[in-house]
């Protein structure tokens, strides 16, 4: 379980293909500190981590995986959001992420608003029941709220903070992001429809 408030970022150093799997070799500065078969979400993305050598991990993502997010749009320098798992102990920043992606979207608009930052992305429209306004989303795994909703897109606001701490800052027009819907809002929708 996450939070959406990232944490550090990594760095994909090599990319290894075994059949179907696609291990990561990412360096962090937060490296030294995982322990192996420790979860850490990637881009919003749950993966464990396999192997630590100094500041370096593997994870290995599965074809089910990979099917529904933008790993394989990851080559070897590209930036990606880090979060451990939440600390049961402490407060919860931003909402709750479990780090399992429902689809990817694309970046359609990115403005620079002279202060803060405004992306504009459309996902499927099958998703639609699940993004509502002012309402929690998280994309790369970071925590957002969205607006402008409608049933094929939605635009987020970033501050200076998160535009400087996540990988947001690398998202342009064309960009693929992973999208998690908020797990309360999938419980709803669930409840409602079995009720039908």
């Amino acid at each position: 379980m996450f939070t959406g408030i990232i944490e550090s970022l990594g760095f994909v150093k090599d990319i290894i293909h075994t059949g179907s799997n696609i291990s990561y070799l990412i360096s962090s500065s937060i490296g030294q500190e995982l322990k192996i078969d420790q979860s850490l979400a990637h881009d919003g993305v749950c993966l464990t981590v396999e192997s630590i050598e100094a500041d370096t991990y593997q994870v290995t993502a599965i074809a089910e995986t990979i099917s529904k997010t933008n790993l394989t749009g990851w080559e070897i320098g590209s930036t990606i959001n880090l979060e451990r798992c939440m600390l049961m102990n402490g407060r919860l920043d931003g909402h709750i992420v479990q780090g399992h992606v429902d689809c990817t979207a694309t970046c359609i608009e990115r403005i620079d608003k002279n202060g803060s930052w405004e992306f504009e992305f459309i996902f499927p429209t099958e998703f639609a029941h699940l993004v509502i306004e002012k309402g929690s989303i998280a994309v790369n795994g970071t925590s957002l709220t969205c607006f402008d909703v409608s049933n094929s897109s939605f635009k987020v606001a970033i501050i200076p903070y998160t535009f400087e701490h996540t990988s947001i800052q690398f998202v342009n027009k064309g960009s693929i992001v992973n999208i998690e819907f908020d797990i309360l809002g999938k419980y709803v929708q669930r409840n409602l429809a079995l009720a039908k």
